[in-house]
């Protein structure tokens, strides 16, 4: 369980005694650094790494680094907003000691995640893991609610010698095909080893649809916990990919044509240890408060898509018909709905009842699309919105009169698009509240204009290996 709670300057109590044990024994495993990771507006993975004797003093005092990485643009560019992108100020990274772990594709270092904090000790507004906490905290306040969540990660193997930023697949074979699995063999093997080591519990790792494209499945934890282990999950696939000399992408959409990166939400609510996606007297066993649950993520998907498919590379990727779930619609266990509801096989329903958002990809911070995923399902419980009716098969299939007759429509086709539904949507924006709300739109903005005039194949070779 991540510790829910703000860091504090001089650290929380037992905090520093608890760094310097964990450091002692790190380094008597081998540890010689720790990386201090969080993930900026434009998804990209930052990080500043200090000397595992430095644990102690990081977690009393933080370690400084510029807020101006809130507008930074994933080719390194700067925006900037009323009170973000100038070179003045400084914050605290403050390593989460319940998240500490010894990497091991990374022999030498650990890992940990942050929270930013002022230099005066305040909350710093942009920072995306304070902002889930505080929407899981206050879901727990308000209405009793806890999630469980987990992000499944596709990515695509390349081969690290191709010239250039062409790609390459670093692996042969069918999707799902045991000849793929058979090819790197060893390759996966070490990532399974990888992930045991670092306590990540895997349900499936295997061959996924794209030429040299795998996905992993992990099992589901607190939303901010979720979060965490998704950008630990990446490390440890970029450290093992160029082990084997290969080297791994995470963009949503690796070449202009084709399946892209996905990075799927499975997300369900409980209340004192029930699951109200499950034993229900609503739709394949809901509760009235699971509907609209699911009611509110459909309402305000279209504003959504600027958090949870943020990048030009993202509007490759959703596209119809091809499991990118790009019709706001939801259906059981259909896979063409941005929203699929699972209720799970027969005698497990209680356990493993969800619900799977398809329109995500990993270039998303996925502290900011969980805590909007969030917020948008409780707007919809606390209206106590409608669910309309469920749709099977591809909603690409329905002709435009019965499309919308049945409440089905097309997600923004473009990142202009998505930002301008985001502008419209006074749920998502207050939640984020106005410095990180601004942040959102100015980086989208900025990504836009950064990609304006490419053609399709120019927009994915520019974000091939960024995320």
């Amino acid at each position: 369980m991540t510790t829910l709670a703000d860091p504090v300057p001089g650290g929380r109590p037992k905090d520093v005694g608890r760094a310097r044990a964990q450091a002692k024994d790190l380094s008597t495993k081998g540890v010689h650094g720790v990386v201090l990771a969080y993930v900026d507006t434009a998804g990209i993975c930052r990080v500043k790494t200090i000397p595992v004797s430095r644990l102690a003093s990081a977690s009393a005092w933080g370690v400084g680094m510029s807020p101006v990485f809130d507008t930074f643009l994933a080719n390194d560019s700067i925006v900037s907003t009323d009170v973000l992108g100038s070179p003045d100020g400084d914050l605290r990274l403050y390593p989460d000691l319940d998240q500490v772990v010894a990497l091991s594709a990374q022999p030498g270092w650990a890992w940990a995640p942050v929270d930013r904090i002022t230099q005066e000790g305040a909350r710093h507004p942009a920072c995306s893991r304070t902002f889930l906490r505080r929407i899981v905290t206050d879901a727990a306040l308000r209405h009793g609610i806890e999630f469980k969540a987990a992000v499944e990660v596709e990515w695509v193997v390349g081969q690290a010698t191709a010239p250039g930023d062409t790609f390459v697949p670093g692996v042969t074979g069918p999707a799902y095909s045991a000849t793929r699995q058979v090819e790197l063999s060893d390759y996966t093997m070490e990532l399974l080893t990888a992930f045991a080591a670092q306590g990540v519990e895997v349900y499936q790792i295997h061959p996924e649809y794209a030429a040299g494209q795998f996905e992993i499945s992990v099992g589901a934890l607190d939303p901010v916990a979720a979060a965490d282990r998704s950008v630990l999950v990446r490390q440890t696939i970029r450290a093992v990919s160029r082990r084997h000399g290969l080297r791994a992408s995470f963009s949503p959409a690796v070449l202009a044509a084709g399946v892209g990166n996905g990075g799927h939400v499975h997300l369900s609510a409980w209340r004192d240890g029930v699951n109200l996606h499950a034993g229900g007297d609503r739709r394949y066993g809901m509760t009235a408060e699971a509907e609209s649950f699911v009611a509110g993520l459909l309402a305000h998907l279209p504003a959504l898509t600027a958090v949870t498919a943020p990048s030009p590379a993202s509007h490759l990727r959703l596209r119809p018909s091809q499991w990118a779930g790009v019709f706001a619609a939801w259906g059981r266990e259909t896979r063409e709905t941005a929203v699929r509801v699972i209720t799970g096989t027969t005698g497990r329903q209680s356990l493993e009842a969800n619900l799977e958002v398809k329109p995500v990809d990993l270039a998303a911070n996925p502290y900011l699309a969980l805590g909007c995923l969030i917020a948008a399902g409780l707007d919809g419980l606390e209206s106590a919105a409608s669910l309309p009716e469920e749709i099977n098969g591809d909603p690409a299939r329905l002709g435009a009169e019965e499309a919308a007759a049945r409440g089905v429509h097309r997600l923004p086709t473009s990142l202009e698009a998505s930002v301008e539904e985001f502008r419209r949507d006074e749920v998502l924006r207050a939640a984020l509240e106005p410095v990180l709300a601004d942040a959102v739109i100015a980086v989208r903005q900025g990504e836009a204009t950064a990609a304006a005039g490419l053609d399709d194949e120019l927009v994915a070779a520019a974000y091939r290996w960024k995320y």
